[in-house]
């Protein structure tokens, strides 16, 4: 067996899996709890098919194992692999769709679709696999990128960690207030900066596989355009939930960029009335 061949594979019986569990247990989470798992297995099933020979696809392999085990880490602080961890938006789906409306959601999108996107973000390491050998400025350079990223998330995450944990104590204490969401730190340029820092990340994944074959024009592309379009579709769907819990969301949105970090726009002047 070929190690795309290996790869689908194992993509299938995660897909398998994760949908019998939320049948079984009613919690459609199954998916998120592997997000940051399976990419990490399928790079080293690409690594260990060149025999661990090829410098590119080590390189590749560590980096999102770095990943892997920071957004595990990170998933696992908030309660996501605990009793209850499902993600709040399902439950919010499920309220707004008929049961059998909301299963046909759940085979086709959160078990078959998103597991095909976890391995298809990861098939840059087919195109270096097939172009192996070398690694050059361009590597170094797309490295230390993903470096950066990694690290970009990293403060995103804990600068939001920290932010909550705040909101809990103060709520604990009985002095519940200020604003409701973060928009200090790296949240002043992006309302989502761990987002913008996720996407550019794979497709930091898809670059080293372009540097390989030595042009951007592959196919492979189409995991990192995927993974993008589904940020951005969860961030519209998201925001509109905030936007309904916090009002004052609405100016954080007219001031601040989506996902791309970018220098916040001034507030609108509001408009006085001497009526």
């Amino acid at each position: 067996m070929n190690n795309f061949s290996l790869g689908l594979t194992v993509a299938g019986g995660a897909t398998a899996v994760v949908w019998l569990l939320s049948l079984l247990t009613g919690d459609h989470s199954w998916v998120d709890r592997i997000w940051s798992i399976i990419p990490v297995v399928y790079l080293w099933i690409f690594a260990g098919a060149a025999g661990f020979g090829d410098a590119r696809l080590n390189v590749m392999a560590v980096l999102v194992t770095a990943w892997g085990i920071r957004l595990t880490f990170n998933f696992a602080r908030k309660g996501g692999y605990a009793r209850g961890g499902e993600d709040y938006r399902w439950a919010l789906l499920r309220s707004r769709m008929t049961g059998w409306q909301f299963q046909l959601f759940n085979l086709l999108f959160i078990a078959i679709y998103q597991n095909a996107l976890l391995f298809a973000i990861t098939l840059p390491a087919l195109t270096a696999a097939e172009h192996r050998g070398g690694f050059g400025a361009l590597d170094v350079i797309a490295l230390l990128l993903f470096l950066a990223l990694l690290a970009g998330e990293t403060l995103a995450d804990q600068q939001q960690w920290n932010f909550h944990q705040r909101k809990r104590t103060e709520s604990d204490a009985g002095r519940p207030g200020g604003i409701g969401f973060l928009r200090t730190g790296l949240f002043r340029f992006s309302r989502h900066p761990n987002y913008f820092c996720e996407i550019a990340i794979w497709w930091v994944v898809f670059a080293f596989g372009a540097i390989a074959a030595g042009s951007v024009a592959q196919w492979t592309i189409a995991g990192a355009i995927l993974l993008t379009l589904l940020f951005v579709g969860s961030t519209a769907f998201t925001e509109k939930i905030t936007r309904a819990k916090y009002p004052e969301y609405a100016e954080y949105q007219r001031t601040t960029s989506a996902i791309v970090p970018w220098p916040a726009r001034n507030a609108p002047a509001r408009r006085t009335s001497n009526a």
